[in-house]
């Protein structure tokens, strides 16, 4: 390698150069102010053509010989180095990777062109010190519309499920969809999501199918093989729902057991049972019958149900005789029922949806003082719903619905501004996406309470006095809720709950068990679980900008392709 001054007229492009993408007007500006102060300080590195003349082609600084013609320098230096033996494929990507780093786009076409020189993708992660997984997701995009290769060679990507949801869809059909969502003209980004939702189509998958090949043949439904899925699972699946569910439904009809019935669902995902029907957790008797169901996922499930005998025991009103299931006696018995909870698994999910839709109500409307609101928004952070992706992560797509929110608040050059309006619109809106009190793995846990009681969240509670909710109250629960109004309690149980929707029609009630009530032990083992290690090491608070920091105020002086510093973007702004 040995410099030579030429006239950067001469110097030729690299047609296969891995950056494509065109720089910002802002950062040629700068690199041409800085040639035009200081000159050229790293050259540009060149290699003479495969055809033995005396024209060289630019492996490295394209845009620094571009400024310097736009200086009009007549001469500058460049390095001459040789040619390698992949055409200087990867050196060229390299040196863009180091100077600034390529988007997915431009990562993904040097890939490509590595791949066709023979290199593997172990090869490259290795090289280019990449996950391998990473180097898999990136060439994904190679089955995405040229179009939207275009959108996303601005910076506006989306993150791996929308990425792969889009990819695994027919061209045809993401030319379909862009023609609705592509981006109108004044709007720079995309809601990815939407062209997600619109290209998404449900999986059902071979490992929750009960029927056989035969019964698949029937229907015509054919299996895909989900390539991105574990090697130790069946991974088959089908996006012909309606085939998958009937060949399901004819399967079970066929294989039902004695005393077995198909049962509907609720819109819970829960087997409806034949009226006067009680579900058997315990050991099945001989009179019990069977009833099958199909899930939320298209799988076939089965349970097992009691037919209560409701004709009153001679001489003892209100016994219930048990069921003939073969273990009882030639004399009739009076059975006393299992003294049944206060409130039902489904009341206590009910529970959970009327108090997460209270919360995000007093979320969106109650007056919130900036210091709760701050309080509130590490609370929800904190909650045991909440997945933070690391600042730290090797991997290049952004993941988190909270990014959403937090890009309401920075600029196109990535600094903080906003105004105060804007700054209460995304708190809120990042709150009301995190905290739940919903009975799944959505659930917050203590921190909802805490916050729904912080806000009175409790006044957003809707009527509960609701045939569906009293239902699930269990007689005494019920009686206790007559307390306080002109309702008495009747001799059937039907009866105190009609009473009492009547009478909550014109008057709100709210369960006591769904207020935002907050036990003190519960609280104290909190705070003793999470307070144990409140040391701060003294190393951590230190300020950017003073001594030791570790960043060169020099950094960013040079002449590169584009200046490369320690500092994030928003740092500016934060300091």
């Amino acid at each position: 390698m040995f410099l030579l001054k030429i006239d950067p007229r001469a110097l030729k492009p690299n047609p296969n150069s891995a950056r494509r993408s065109p720089s910002s007007a802002q950062a040629d500006a700068l690199l041409l102010a800085t040639i035009k102060a200081v000159g050229i300080v790293q050259p540009p590195i060149v290699a003479a053509e495969a055809d033995g003349g005396n024209s060289y082609l630019i492996n490295a600084g394209h845009r620094r010989v571009a400024q310097a013609i736009a200086a009009g320098l007549e001469e500058i230096e460049v390095l001459v180095d040789e040619t390698a033996d992949d055409t200087g494929a990867m050196r060229n990507m390299v040196e863009n990777i180091a100077r600034d780093p390529l988007g997915a786009v431009d990562q993904w076409r040097a890939i490509e062109r590595l791949v066709g020189l023979g290199w593997t993708e172990e090869a490259i992660a290795t090289a280019l010190a990449l996950p391998l997984r990473q180097i898999r997701k990136l060439r994904l995009l190679a089955n995405v519309l040229p179009t939207m290769l275009d959108q996303m060679a601005k910076g506006d990507m989306p993150n791996e499920p929308q990425l792969r949801t889009i990819a695994a869809a027919p061209i045809e059909e993401q030319r379909e969809v862009w023609r609705t969502h592509a981006p109108k003209k004044g709007q720079r980004d995309v809601t990815w999501w939407s062209v997600a939702n619109a290209l998404e189509k449900r999986k059902m998958y071979a490992r929750d199918a009960s029927f056989g090949d035969e019964l698949a043949q029937a229907y015509g439904i054919a299996w895909v093989d989900d390539l991105f899925a574990p090697a130790d699972e069946d991974s088959r699946y089908t996006t012909d729902v309606e085939a998958f569910l009937c060949a399901q439904q004819e399967w079970m009809t066929t294989h039902l057991p004695k005393r077995g019935t198909v049962v509907d669902t609720t819109q819970w995902g829960e087997p409806k049972l034949p009226p006067k029907a009680e579900r058997v957790y315990g050991k099945a008797g001989k009179g019990d019958c069977t009833a099958m169901y199909l899930d939320r996922n298209g799988k076939v499930q089965s349970i097992v149900y009691r037919m209560l005998d409701v004709t009153k025991a001679k001489g003892k009103p209100g016994a219930v005789n048990a069921p003939d299931d073969g273990s009882n006696d030639s004399s009739p018995t009076a059975v006393t029922p299992a003294l049944r909870p206060d409130v039902t698994q489904r009341g206590l999910d009910m529970i959970g949806d009327f108090r997460t839709d209270a919360l995000h109500a007093a979320l969106g409307r109650a007056p919130i003082e900036d210091d709760t609101l701050i309080a509130l928004l590490v609370l929800a952070l904190a909650g045991e719903n909440v997945s933070v992706q690391s600042g730290s992560s090797d991997d290049g797509f952004v993941y988190g619905r909270m990014k959403r929110h937090a890009a309401m608040l920075v600029d196109e050059t990535g600094l903080l501004a906003f105004d105060r309006q804007a700054l209460h619109v995304a708190a809120r809106s990042a709150l009301i996406d995190t905290l739940s009190a919903r009975r799944n793995r959505s659930d917050s846990g203590l921190v909802a309470r805490i916050a729904g009681r912080a806000i009175g969240a409790d006044g957003f509670l809707p009527n509960m006095g609701t045939d569906e909710f009293l239902s699930c109250l269990s007689r005494q629960a019920l009686e206790r809720s007559c307390e306080g109004t002109p309702v008495l309690p009747r001799q059937r149980v039907k009866d105190t709950r009609a009473a009492l929707v009547e009478h909550f029609g014109e008057h709100s009630f709210v369960h006591p068990a769904a207020e935002f009530e907050i036990d003190q032990g519960d609280v104290a083992s909190w705070r003793g679980t999470h307070t144990a290690f409140t040391d701060v090491d003294e190393d951590m608070t230190s300020e950017p900008g003073i001594a030791g920091d570790g960043i060169d105020d020099d950094a960013a002086m040079y002449d590169g392709d584009e200046a490369v510093t320690d500092d994030e973007p928003w740092l500016e702004a934060a300091e």
